[in-house]
């Protein structure tokens, strides 16, 4: 099989296995949904490379919903990472390391630590260590993206945040920090928590301005995955320059697939705008 034919196939099982943690998390489906996943796949290469690629996102019925984490879920999980093994040792963080790599790392932790955790373990990084550093939002760009903190301009709603995030186009750090942490949303469940974590709620106005930003771009996919951040932050009681709720509301309705929508129902859910 081709390298092109293979990426197009795990991205079918990753979407396959996204609608069933969805359909979990909405109660429609069974709680043993990741070994069925790989169990009733045609290609259970792919069906693992699926579990990989969907990392954490696949446990949000767990996590969030009344889902039981069963025996095999984890083995299943084990299973994918021994066969597609991260690296040996972890990548550092950027600028001393590249950036993907050091993503997948910290997605990779975040899967081994929620099974770890779910399944009553210790030894969260048996399967995938913790990775060091988070990304980095610079005193300069962290200064602009607190504007509304220092007599800046008013960003209590989401179109002026959205006019906020378009002013401030001559400085991109907090663009980039921002769609990093999108990359980074499957951390972004009240299970887990990390320097990644910590870089969040020192910085929700950078955040706002990040998803305001994509969706005026209608880039709906970084959209949503820099507000599942937004709605952990709203879930500890962090006070936001904007009100997640209808910015959620937009998102769902322009749709996306199973992976985006998996996105939505966990922000949701996150909000309390979903019931278990």
């Amino acid at each position: 099989m081709s390298s092109d034919r293979s990426q197009t196939v795990y991205a079918a099982s990753a979407a396959d296995l996204a609608l069933g943690a969805l359909d979990a998390l909405r109660g429609v489906e069974g709680t043993a949904l990741v070994a069925a996943h790989v169990e009733r796949a045609d290609d259970p290469k792919a069906a693992l490379a699926a579990i990989r690629i969907v990392g954490a996102d696949a446990f949000a019925p767990h996590l969030l919903g009344d889902a039981v984490l069963h025996p095999e879920d984890a083995a299943a999980v084990s299973q994918s990472f021994a066969v597609f093994p991260p690296p040996v040792s972890t990548p550092g963080p950027p600028p001393s390391g590249p950036v993907e790599p050091w993503i997948a790392a910290w997605r990779d932790w975040a899967t081994a630590a929620l099974v770890a955790r779910l399944a009553g373990t210790e030894g969260d990084g048996l399967l995938a260590p913790q990775p060091s550093g988070a990304p980095v939002l610079t005193d300069h760009a962290e200064g602009a993206a607190r504007g509304a903190d220092t007599g800046g301009p008013d960003t209590s709603t989401p179109d002026v945040a959205a006019s906020a995030a378009t002013s401030a186009t001559s400085d991109t750090d907090w663009q980039r920090w921002s769609v990093h942490m999108g990359q980074l949303s499957p951390l972004a469940v009240p299970a887990l928590d990390s320097p990644v974590h910590a870089a969040a709620r020192a910085a929700p106005l950078a955040l706002a301005h990040g998803a305001t930003r994509a969706v005026l771009r209608r880039d709906f996919p970084t959209a949503t995955h820099i507000t599942r951040w937004l709605a952990l932050l709203h879930a500890d009681g962090v006070r936001l320059p904007l009100d997640p709720i209808p910015l959620v509301e937009h998102l769902r309705l322009h749709g996306g697939g199973p992976r985006l929508a998996l996105d939505v129902a966990i922000a949701r859910r996150l909000l309390g705008m979903e019931s278990p």
